[in-house]
């Protein structure tokens, strides 16, 4: 496990960046696993600036969401498909075909789930996994339970969860209750995962996540036995950790 801190949102996003946009240099055919929420928003931003400034294409490479809300349109500007176009996809030279995301919307759900298995298999592993954190220790959107699937499956949304995205609503009660998300498992056989946290609001999650006991009451907890584990802190969310 690699823990950086940073000392500015700034520094924190264009490391991000860099991250992502080295790796994509490296390997133009590069798989990369994808989240959304506030926390990647500066990360996408400096992404599309290194894409503007002509020091990277993304034409060959292909991309996996976490997660989607079940039953929200994809046109819904609350969508993860409406986020992904508005923060990258419409900015950058990523090809639709090879921009997955898997579908709340379909009939058969566990259906899809599985259809999204097969992909990331034929395609992947995933090269470059980027990942949030919960309040409640989420990834993705795996919520705290006795156990955790493996693989992309149907929750429903727990209310630290529903409450912590209201701000992105017109009224709380619109949060959808349930989204179709990627498993545990299939985070964990990326060949890298970087998590990005921010603000001392989460500091205590992610002590209990780096340092606590490996759990999955804590799903976040899990990535301490991933070996290409890299973690961007600024230094609110940072703050309880002991220093290496």
């Amino acid at each position: 496990m690699n823990v950086l801190t940073f000392d500015s949102d700034e520094k924190l996003n264009e490391a991000c960046a860099n991250m992502i946009t080295s790796l994509v240099q490296t390997n133009p055919h590069a798989v990369l696993g994808l989240a959304t929420g506030g926390t990647p928003v500066g990360i996408y931003e400096q992404v599309v600036r290194d894409y503007q400034r002509g020091f990277v294409s993304f034409h060959e490479v292909t991309s996996f969401n976490l997660d989607e809300y079940v039953g929200l349109p994809s046109d819904h500007p609350e969508s993860y498909r409406s986020y992904m176009r508005k923060h990258l996809f419409a900015h950058i030279d990523l090809q639709p075909a090879q921009a997955h995301i898997p579908d709340g919307n379909e009939a058969d759900l566990e259906a899809e789930c599985r259809r999204y298995d097969q992909l990331i298999e034929d395609v992947g592993p995933i090269d470059l996994q980027l990942l949030g954190l919960g309040h409640n220790g989420h990834i993705g959107f795996n919520e705290p339970a006795h156990a955790l699937l493996r693989g992309t499956h149907i929750v429903e949304l727990a209310d630290k969860t529903r409450q912590a995205n209201a701000r992105f609503f017109d009224r709380p009660e619109l949060v959808p209750r349930h989204a179709i998300t990627m498993g545990v498992g299939t985070i964990l056989q990326a060949k890298m995962i970087v998590l990005v946290v921010r603000g001392a609001d989460k500091a205590e999650i992610v002590n209990r996540a780096l340092n606590g006991p490996i759990t999955t009451e804590c799903p976040a907890s899990l990535l301490q036995t991933h070996p290409h584990l890299v973690v961007l802190l600024n230094e609110q969310a940072g703050k309880l950790l002991k220093p290496s």
